[in-house]
């Protein structure tokens, strides 16, 4: 209380209006912090989150299976990338062409931002999923066995639908960390028309020396988690009513 007292009494408002919210500065960020970098942004996050998706539900699958070596190999992934940090991650997918002369990920530098987000949200995903598809009662594989089902025919047909429907509220959250990861994007070396928010707001913070296409950028970001999260919130909540 005493902080936030002293810095609302000493802080040079003035000074901070001009370095941090210039009107003239934030006009510049339109309308390309729409039409390419939240675009961008959106592109790579969604892109990593629906293959973190299906990357994640493998890996649980696997993690559930009776075969040892699925379950070793899928623990040994889940286990080194959520250990790993992101930015790390991100790196290694930058030196890859060193390390794989001639090797290129398909879709340039739009591919590599979504596989090391694929990379970073599928080892969480995964545990997410996993929880979810023990979370079906055993009740509903036994009844489908019972009516002739095969096991894979049961688990895609009614285990994994009724899996995904409970894990759509931590699902959701973990979309809004893909989001922020997304940032990381600019250490691929991304620029012109591949830049996504933290690039496009940094670069232009750089052109002005003025922080103000930061804190839009920051704005922008709210925009999107906020309701995100609010709507993940919403989710969970009905989902414990339900029960």
């Amino acid at each position: 209380m005493v902080a936030a007292i002293a810095v609302v009494l000493f802080v040079d408002w003035a000074s901070l209006a001009q370095n941090f919210a210039k009107p003239e500065v934030a006009r510049e960020t339109l309308p390309e912090l729409f039409t390419i970098a939240l675009k961008n942004t959106l592109i790579y996050s969604i892109g990593g989150f629906v293959f973190a998706f299906l990357i994640g539900l493998v890996l649980a699958l696997m993690r559930l299976s009776s075969v040892r070596p699925y379950r070793w190999l899928s623990l040994a992934y889940i286990e080194v990338f959520r250990g790993l940090p992101a930015l790390l991650i991100f790196l290694m997918i930058l030196f890859l062409p060193l390390a794989l002369p001639g090797f290129e990920v398909p879709g340039g530098l739009y591919g590599q931002g979504i596989l090391g987000l694929t990379i970073v949200g599928s080892a969480y995903m995964a545990e997410t999923l996993r929880a979810g598809l023990q979370a079906v009662p055993k009740g509903q594989m036994e009844a489908a066995r019972s009516l002739g089902m095969s096991y894979s025919r049961a688990m895609i047909t009614i285990i994994i639908p009724q899996a995904v429907r409970i894990v759509i509220p931590p699902t959701t959250n973990q979309f809004v960390s893909l989001l922020k990861d997304s940032s990381l994007v600019l250490f691929l070396g991304v620029s012109g028309e591949y830049v996504e928010l933290t690039k496009f707001g940094n670069d232009l913070a750089s052109t002005y020396a003025n922080a103000t296409p930061i804190l839009v950028v920051g704005v922008t970001y709210l925009l999107v988690t906020i309701p995100l999260g609010y709507l993940a919130a919403r989710l969970e909540k009905r989902q414990g009513k339900g029960r």
